[in-house]
Formats: structure tokens, C-alpha cells, sequence
């Protein structure tokens, strides 16, 4: 007999299953059978906290290439290979300075509320089965990252003149100790009890100060100490521009960091809930006006729209938004955005110009400066205790102390680091190697293989 013969017989038996398995009792059998419980929720909650902090420091690791990107693009061809392994290797050192002494500092049991005393390399924590057991490595890899984004600035104000074994020695310091301490100050109730920032009520939700300011100044310390690139400033005193070789990557690096921020921000809430969203909205907002406003102050200023100071003014804004994104209206956040977009390009010209502080990449205006501002800017625009929003002075005040305690905490032990890294194991290179470019004196290799038969920039 063909298959046509049962045709009927096998439709009647399916809809008799489908009938018998969707009557109401079996429904209400299948729901009695496995009630959703508290702890069933309270469970998924946490492996989806896990996820989302997981993800978002995927997210904030891949800002490295960002990084890398930009200082590539806006230094010399004959540095890039220099560029792309200080990159490298401050992540790497960071990760493992970070892991044996810096989060015990940063996040260990604070009785003073200056630094942490213990869970250094994550000791008595063993990994299990319990939330409370993996929740430890989860933000162990979140801050990692965080780390090494602290360290990575201070490369690009220091670029294309380092000594890379100092740069080494340096990357361990910060990523171990400077950044470490004071973020005990502000973050350390994150994970044990609170530091003595946290505990006057200082606001930096993802970093604006934390991270950024705390580069910015010891990238500052680095460049003074360091001194500018030969021909950079002329016998008359005036600055001369030195181009960088590729505004594609400059422009790709960007873009990855943009990218990056939506997991740094949004990231900080290491919960997975409805504020992602939210956050993500002010971040970008403040990215978008930050370039918005660098082009048209650098258009009027320097006659032109520049590229290079419209994609620091994104970069400015990222940087501005970071402290405040978690509580500010997305007007508010415009504000703030633009705000640091104007402020960097003059910055930037001060320090070039004025100053005499030769900072190729432009990190000591975007991470330092643009990380005060947005720091103070929760003072101002913060919905609940902004002075714009009738809840007076006293917040702005508290992040004013913040922002002060930074700069002195890292310029002055930057200073201490560097002019020690100086008269011991030297911290520039030789005029020749500089000239020749740090990818053969210090690397024996080339970025682009040959390009220095034909020219040494």
C-alpha cells in the first residue's frame, strides 16, 4: 500500500496528539511541575551579570587595538613597530602586575581607606559552583582590562623617544602600584569596604578620573621629564608640526575605541539590566557632540576642520561622559560631550604651543584635561546631586577634591617614577637611534620592510 492510503490516518493521529498534549490540564500539569523559584531567578540574574561583565571587558580589551591604532597613526612609519609592541606588552605586564599586586591594592580589605591589604593573586578565593565563588574572577578580568588601559595612555605622550626596557619598568609600576592606590581611594567598594574618596561621596561611575586622569597625568609627568622630539621645536622657540604617517589608522583606532567604550561604560554596571541602555545612549551622544565641537572650534581656530582634533574630540567626549553616564540626562550628556570636544583643541594647541609639552598623540588634553572636566561635570549635571538641578554645591566641591587628589597622587609620583627610571637605566634613547626610528634601534625590524632606504620618517 503507497503512503497516500495513510495520509489520513497519519493526520488524524497528529492532530490527536497535539489535542491530548495542549488540553488545559495538561498545561496546568506542565506549569505545576516546575515553578519558577527565587532562586531559579536569582540564578539566571547572576549568570547573566557574568555574561555582560565578561562581554564588556572583551569589549574594553579590545580598546588595546584601538589604542594601538591611533598612536600608529599619528607618529612617524619608522616608529610603528615600537608603537605596536609597547601596546603589547603593557597589557601583557599589566595583566600579570595587576593580578599578583595591583587589584590586592585596588580591592583588597581597606581599614585605612588608602589601599588593600590582601587578596593579592586572588588568594583564599577558589574557584566553585556558587555565584559568590566566580564572581571574583569575572571582575578580576574586568578591572584587568581597566588596568591596562590606564598604563596603554601614557605610551602616546611619550611616543617615538622611550627606551623600551623603561617603558617596561613603567608599564609594571603604574599597572601595579600608582593606578591601584588611588583607585582604592574611589572604587574599592566595588569589592571589599570603601575608600576615603568613596567615603566623602566622590561620583566616578566608570572612570573619567579613576582611569583616564590618572594616565593623562602621569603621561604629563612622562613627556615633561622625557622632553620634546628633536625638531620638534625650532631655535626660535616656535613648534613644528610633525605629521603622522596615516590618518586611516588614526581614523580606525578611533572608531575601535568608540566601539570599546560601549563595552567600558555601560560595562561598569557589571549588571545585566535595563541601564545598559541608557548608559549606551549617553556615552554615544557625548562621543557624537565631542567631535561635533572639535571640528568646528578647530574649523574656526585653525581655519580648517581638522581630522585629527575631530577624532580627539570623540575621544575627548568618550572620555567626559565616562564619570557621568549613569546619571545624567542625554541633554545633559550633549552638554558634557561638547564641552570636552571645545576645550580639546585648545588644549591641545596650549600644551604644544605655549607650554612647550611635546605630546604626539595629544593623550595629556584628552585623558587628563577631558578627564577632569567630565569628573567635575557630575557636580554640575548629575540629576540628583547637580548643581544645575537644584541640589547645590556640595557635590561639585567633592569631585573638585577628587580631580586634585589625582593630579597630585599621579603627576607627582609619575614625576618621582620617571626622573628615577632617568638617572639610573636611562629613559630616552640616543639622538642616532631616535633619528633612525625605534623600530630597527630598538626592534631590528620594519614596520613597512624597506621603507627606510628611501627616507627616515
Amino acid at each position: 500500500m503507497t503512503l497516500r492510503k495513510y495520509k489520513w490516518m497519519l493526520t488524524a493521529a497528529l492532530l490527536a496528539v497535539l489535542v491530548l498534549g495542549l488540553t488545559p490540564g495538561a498545561l496546568a500539569q506542565d506549569e505545576a511541575a516546575s515553578p519558577a523559584t527565587a532562586a531559579d531567578i536569582e540564578g539566571l540574574q547572576n549568570n547573566i551579570n557574568i555574561v555582560w561583565t565578561c562581554l564588556a571587558a572583551f569589549l574594553v580589551f579590545f580598546m588595546q587595538a584601538g589604542f594601538a591604532m591611533v598612536e600608529t597613526g599619528l607618529t612617524r612609519a619608522k616608529n610603528v613597530v615600537n608603537i605596536l609592541m609597547k601596546n603589547l606588552m603593557d597589557f601583557s605586564i599589566g595583566s600579570v602586575a595587576f593580578f599578583i599586586i595591583g587589584f590586592g591594592l585596588m580591592f583588597g580589605t581597606n581599614p585605612s581607606g588608602w589601599f588593600g591589604t590582601d587578596n593579592f593573586m586572588l588568594s583564599g578565593l577558589a574557584y566553585g559552583d556558587t555565584f559568590d565563588s566566580q564572581w571574583p574572577f569575572t571582575f578580576l578580568i574586568f578591572q584587568t582590562v581597566f588596568a591596562a588601559t590606564a598604563a596603554t595612555i601614557v605610551s602616546g605622550a611619550m611616543a617615538e623617544r622611550t627606551k623600551f626596557a623603561s617603558y617596561l619598568v613603567y608599564s609594571v609600576a603604574i599597572t601595579a602600584f600608582i593606578y591601584p592606590v588611588f583607585g582604592s581611594w574611589a572604587w574599592n567598594a566595588l569589592f571589599s569596604g570603601g575608600g576615603w574618596l568613596e567615603g566623602k561621596g566622590f561620583l566616578d561611575f566608570a572612570g573619567s578620573t579613576v582611569v583616564h586622569s590618572v594616565g593623562g597625568w602621569l603621561a604629563l609627568a612622562g613627556a615633561i621629564v622625557l622632553g620634546p622630539r628633536i625638531g620638534k621645536y625650532g631655535a626660535d622657540g616656535k613648534a613644528r608640526a610633525i605629521p603622522g604617517h596615516n590618518m586611516a589608522l588614526a581614523a580606525l583606532g578611533v572608531f575601535i575605541l568608540w566601539l570599546g567604550w560601549f563595552g567600558f561604560n555601560p560595562g561598569s554596571t557589571t549588571t545585566g539590566d535595563g541601564s545598559i541602555g541608557y548608559i549606551a545612549v549617553t556615552t554615544n551622544l557625548a562621543a557624537a557632540a565631542g567631535a561635533i565641537g572639535a571640528m568646528f572650534t578647530a574649523w574656526i581656530m585653525l581655519k580648517k576642520p581638522d581630522a585629527s582634533m575631530s577624532l580627539n574630540g570623540a575621544l575627548a567626549g568618550l572620555v567626559s561622559i565616562t564619570a557621568g553616564c549613569d546619571g545624567v540626562s542625554p541633554v545633559g550628556a550633549l552638554l558634557i560631550g561638547l564641552i570636552g570636544g571645545v576645550i580639546c583643541v585648545p588644549s591641545i594647541l596650549i600644551f604644544d604651543k605655549l607650554l612647550k609639552i611635546d605630546d604626539p598623540v595629544g593623550c595629556i588634553t584628552v585623558h587628563g584635561v577631558c578627564g577632569a572636566w567630565g569628573t567635575l561635570a557630575v557636580g554640575l549635571f548629575n540629576l540628583d546631586a547637580g548643581l544645575f538641578y537644584g541640589a547645590g554645591a556640595g557635590q561639585l566641591v567633592t569631585q573638585l577634591i577628587g580631580v586634585v587628589a589625582c593630579f597630585a597622587w599621579a603627576f607627582g609620583t609619575g614625576l618621582i617614577l620617571f626622573l628615577a627610571i632617568k638617572y639610573t637605566m636611562g629613559l630616552r634613547v640616543s639622538e642616532e637611534e631616535e633619528l633612525a626610528g625605534l623600530d630597527i634601534g630598538e626592534h631590528g625590524m620594519e614596520a613597512y620592510s624597506g621603507f627606510q632606504i628611501f627616507t627616515n620618517q
